[in-house]
């Protein structure tokens, strides 16, 4: 259903990725993953990532005094790969275990990881057109 008030909203940002160790998920972000990080500031507990659309702020949240435990997302963030599969294998060879067999449901691939943290992540690619709203 269409609305006819204003946007007020543009985009997003960014994206909190809680950890326990941020220097743990520095080198996974940056060097596993190999994401170029825009600001690490480990002493007030958080560094940032470009994944080239969204920026991943990791942070501890404790360290932070905004959360008395560390609590994982449990839906994934998807980070668009151009192929799914060799992005997958790739990820592998440093490391990486996956959940399952990558998921096709018809107009995208998926495939499911955790970071270190048990942070859900998976690899997506769009392969069919989206439809637009009604």
């Amino acid at each position: 259903m269409a609305t006819t008030t204003s946007q007020i909203i543009t985009g997003t940002d960014f994206v909190s990725v809680p950890t326990e160790d941020i220097e743990r998920a520095a080198r996974f972000y940056g060097e596993t993953l190999g994401l170029r990080r825009s600001m690490y500031m480990p002493d007030r507990h958080f560094a940032e990532f470009e994944t080239g659309n969204l920026t991943l702020s990791v942070i501890n949240a404790q360290g932070m005094g905004i959360a008395s435990e560390h609590e994982p997302l449990r839906v994934p963030i998807a980070l668009h790969v151009e192929d799914v599969q060799a992005a997958r294998e790739e990820l592998e060879g440093r490391g990486i275990e996956f959940e399952r067999d990558i998921f096709d449901t018809g107009v995208c691939h998926m495939a499911f990881f955790a970071d270190p943290d048990g942070n859900a992540l998976m690899l997506h690619h769009r392969y069919a057109p989206r439809q637009p709203e009604a």
